[in-house]
């Protein structure tokens, strides 16, 4: 009898477990990679056992433990060139070398069976798949085979490109087949309810910040300011460099900025298949003194480097093939952070900055426009402190990773509890 108790006891206790499916995950501890799966992951391995599935990259590890989380990262090809995933992104890898379209259905159906063989070994008791496609379609066959309820999350080009007749038709298969779909911002919502037929309204649940490591009084920000000889006003960039995130736009609009302000650079912070080009046209315009590449830097150093800067600026913008900012998490790190914040009005953006209130949105690929704000910014740099200041409040209260994780943990266990 006792040992039935303690059996029970323990049973009642353990955690139920969530296997997260993902393309988009730190390769290594202090990656530069996004980590927004990643952090929402560990928060809840507090109340779940947390295994993610992901795919290989160069030098990572196949099998791993990072602060509570497994991590299983499947293989697809010779490892030099399982590079689809990581670093760029899928879509601009393939955008910049079409040779990656080759391995294509390789990593899909690797995908597939690692992930097919993984549930029927661990048998989660519910399925996160982040991304509608791949992972979500694939998240859905896993369903239909094993009976576990499952959750898919849209983050942005998964929706606003591969609309395409069979990606659209797959993506309209996950979202029919899924027990719940969220994405991550009001304009992701309105938009793939108008490309796919929907019973019910996907939740609007973003990432995350953590606004104990975003915050203005981080000490090593001097050390910013020192390392790239920045003495007066530093406008920041953070991000990919790659089309929808629009850095040529903000490169363009540094002459007239400076013409009002010589003393002001710009800090570009990230990697991407268009380093090379936003390269050339800095030398093009003879910026090379004010306009700096800082490269990748790792996540746990990206908050030293907003709270050294007096303005963010994401100049986004909408490629040809509509793809778009799903959200712009780096806007939410930057005025958790105390930065002024400069945004395009596109995508979902205007989610986080309310225009004139918490920042400013100014028009996508307008570099007039874009030093237009910049300048008057900084001439009117009293009232901005306030504007800063509503901006880090709104943000802490709206996404601040307590309240994020405790809303997917929510969503989590209600599916659960319906399956």
């Amino acid at each position: 009898m006792l040992s039935l108790l303690i059996y029970l006891g323990f049973a009642a206790v353990m955690k139920k477990k969530l296997l997260v499916i993902t393309s988009t995950f730190p390769r290594w501890r202090d990656d530069a990679d996004p980590p927004f799966v990643y952090e929402l992951s560990k928060r809840l391995a507090d109340s779940f056992d947390v295994t993610v599935h992901t795919p290989h990259y160069p030098g990572a590890k196949t099998r791993e433990m990072m602060d509570g989380v497994t991590i299983h990262r499947f293989r697809y090809f010779f490892e030099p060139l399982e590079k689809l995933a990581g670093s760029t992104g899928m879509l601009p890898t393939l955008r910049h070398n079409k040779f990656y379209f080759a391995l294509v259905p390789l990593f899909l159906l690797s995908q597939l069976f690692s992930l097919l063989l993984l549930v029927r070994r661990m048998r989660p008791d519910v399925i996160h798949a982040h991304w509608l496609f791949p992972q979500g379609f694939l998240a859905t066959i896993a369903r239909m085979i094993f009976k576990v309820p499952v959750v898919v999350t849209g983050h942005g080009a998964d929706i606003f490109s591969l609309n395409g007749r069979l990606f659209l038709k797959m993506k309209r298969i996950a979202v029919a087949r899924a027990d719940r779909v969220t994405v991550v911002s009001r304009p992701l919502s309105d938009y793939l309810k108008k490309v796919i037929p929907l019973e019910s309204c996907p939740a609007i649940i973003p990432m995350g910040v953590d606004s104990k490591v975003f915050r203005p009084d981080r000490r090593g920000s001097r050390a910013v300011r020192e390392r790239y000889r920045i003495h007066d006003i530093l406008l920041l960039y953070v991000g990919r460099l790659t089309e929808k995130k629009g850095v040529c736009y903000l490169i363009d609009a540094m002459p007239m900025v400076l013409a009002k302000y010589p003393k002001a650079k710009l800090l570009i912070v990230g990697d991407g298949e268009l380093a090379d080009s936003l390269m050339r046209q800095v030398c093009q315009l003879s910026l090379k003194d004010q306009i700096l590449f800082a490269g990748s830097i790792p996540n746990k150093n990206l908050p030293d480097y907003y709270a050294a800067a007096d303005i963010f600026i994401g100049p986004s913008s909408e490629t040809d093939d509509g793809d778009n900012e799903g959200f712009g998490l780096t806007f939410v790190e930057a005025s958790m952070s105390g930065c002024l914040v400069i945004g395009t009005d596109t995508g979902g953006i205007g989610d986080i900055i309310k225009d004139g209130v918490t920042g400013f949105l100014v028009p996508q690929k307008d570099a007039g426009a874009l030093a237009e704000k910049i300048i008057y910014t900084l001439a009117n740099r009293g009232k901005m402190e306030e504007i800063a200041r509503k901006g880090r409040a709104r943000c802490r209260g709206k996404y601040d990773w307590s309240i994020i994780a405790g809303r997917y943990e929510e969503l989590l266990l209600q599916v659960m509890k319906q399956s």
